[in-house]
């Protein structure tokens, strides 16, 4: 998963329990706070009918001793002044039931006591429940709509702010890492960008690539003067035993060890020419200017391995349409290519097996199976079978160099072919060749 992706996931999860905890919530803060505003309301009402007492006096609310009581006609406000007898000093507010006419209705009531001309009074104001109820519902509804406007606001920030934050990171993989030809990178460019972890990484990055190309050069150059320095010897040495056959004093026992040194010698010089032409494709020093027909390449492939085909009694079948054509290619390479392929297919194929190569196009490319009923290859084993530095049990059982796929791995690279290979052991392999649609045409 994206890192962008999972911070947005990261975000919009924050916001959904932001969300239930304040729905949750919301009940008992809308209550909470509208009974805080009835109490707010209650005790503005009272410092009015304090202070118009003090203004006016008692007489205003009481004359001649009555009561003062009075209510809206729906009764949703009551107000009561008397005088009061006890000893208590009353200012509270609380929840208690008033009979107003035939009506026993429930208010949230502010209870004063206080005192004017020389005489004690209790001052009751009342807000009905109902009233007080009545505003929650659409404080609850409008609350909720602003949370959700808020958060869907924040989500949007968020990505915004996040895509912003991110673009250095997705540039500094899209060109330090995605889409370049290993191990060449090119010039160094800065990714502009504010984040110092960003430009760290960017340097690092570079840092790191640079040492990369600079250990493969030193490899690539090493293989190439080791491999142009051995042939030399190689060829004087191969020389000298040919001459040596042409004495005639030359007893059989040393006829058998001259040859016995020049069939190491041939494989030695066979390894160093496999190693060249690798270093040779590593270096770009082959252009790619041919237009092949691939059936005519796997005809030229067949006439220079029928003979090993024939040994095993292996039959090798082509299904290939005779007017596929491959542009801006290297014959030789590919005609390398193809050769290895079929001879490792040989190689640990069974006695009177099969091999087959199938072209076809599949999702706009253009792709080649060769296909085999060999022994397979081990799933611990597949992961290596293209690095030339690794050779496997059944190279050796079959006294190979190891550097068949290898030189595969390289021409591929070389002509931009993806490589993937599905086996089973002992029931054989398929190599999938996998063209881009811009080198083939038919």
């Amino acid at each position: 998963m994206k890192l962008r992706t999972k911070l947005t996931l990261f975000n919009a999860i924050s916001k959904l329990v932001i969300v239930v905890l304040f729905v949750s919530l919301l009940p008992v803060l809308i209550k909470n706070i509208n009974i805080n505003y009835t109490d707010t309301r209650l005790r503005k009402q009272r410092d009015e009918v304090l202070q118009t007492v003090k203004n006016v006096g008692i007489k205003y609310y009481i004359e001649d001793g009555k009561s003062y009581a009075g209510y809206t006609p729906i009764k949703d406000v009551y107000v009561s002044l008397d005088e009061d007898t006890t000893d208590e000093n009353l200012d509270n507010i609380k929840n208690e039931a008033r009979k107003v006419e035939a009506d026993t209705i429930q208010y949230r009531i502010l209870s004063h006591d206080f005192k004017a001309d020389n005489k004690k009074y209790l001052l009751e104001i009342g807000i009905s429940l109902d009233t007080v109820n009545e505003r929650t519902a659409p404080l609850q509804s409008i609350a909720f709509v602003v949370l959700i406007v808020i958060v869907i606001l924040t989500i949007i920030a968020d990505q915004v702010y996040s895509d912003y934050i991110l673009r250095p990171l997705a540039l500094i993989i899209k060109t330090k890492l995605v889409g370049q030809k290993f191990p060449n990178f090119g010039s160094y460019k800065e990714v502009k960008t504010s984040t110092d972890d960003f430009q760290r990484l960017d340097l690092s990055i570079h840092e790191m690539i640079q040492t990369i190309e600079s250990t493969f050069q030193k490899e690539r150059e090493f293989i190439s003067n080791a491999s142009h320095e051995l042939m030399t010897p190689i060829s004087i040495m191969q020389s000298k035993i040919e001459n040596l056959f042409e004495q005639e004093d030359i007893s059989d026992e040393l006829k058998v060890r001259l040859l016995e040194m020049q069939r190491i010698l041939n494989r030695l010089k066979s390894i160093t020419k496999t190693l060249l032409l690798i270093s040779q494709i590593e270096n770009d020093q082959f252009l790619k200017e041919d237009k092949i027909r691939i059936s005519s390449l796997l005809g030229e492939v067949y006439d220079e391995i029928s003979i090993r085909l024939q040994d095993k009694n292996i039959s090798l079948k082509l299904d290939i349409r005779s007017d596929f054509e491959l542009i801006q290619v290297n014959k030789f390479l590919l005609f390398n290519l193809f050769f290895n392929l079929i001879n490792n297919a040989i190689k640990y194929n069974r006695e009177d097996g099969e091999i087959r190569i199938e072209a076809i196009f599949e999702n706009n490319k253009f792709i080649v199976k060769v296909i085999d009923t060999g022994i397979g290859i081990s799933p611990e084993n597949l992961p290596f079978i293209f690095n030339r530095f690794k050779k496997l049990k059944q190279s050796l059982q079959q006294d190979s160099f190891g550097l068949g796929l290898p030189i595969v791995k390289s021409i591929a690279d070389f002509h931009a072919i993806r490589i993937e290979v599905e086996s089973k052991k002992d029931v054989g392999s398929t190599f999938k060749l996998i063209f881009s649609s811009a080198s083939v045409k038919i």
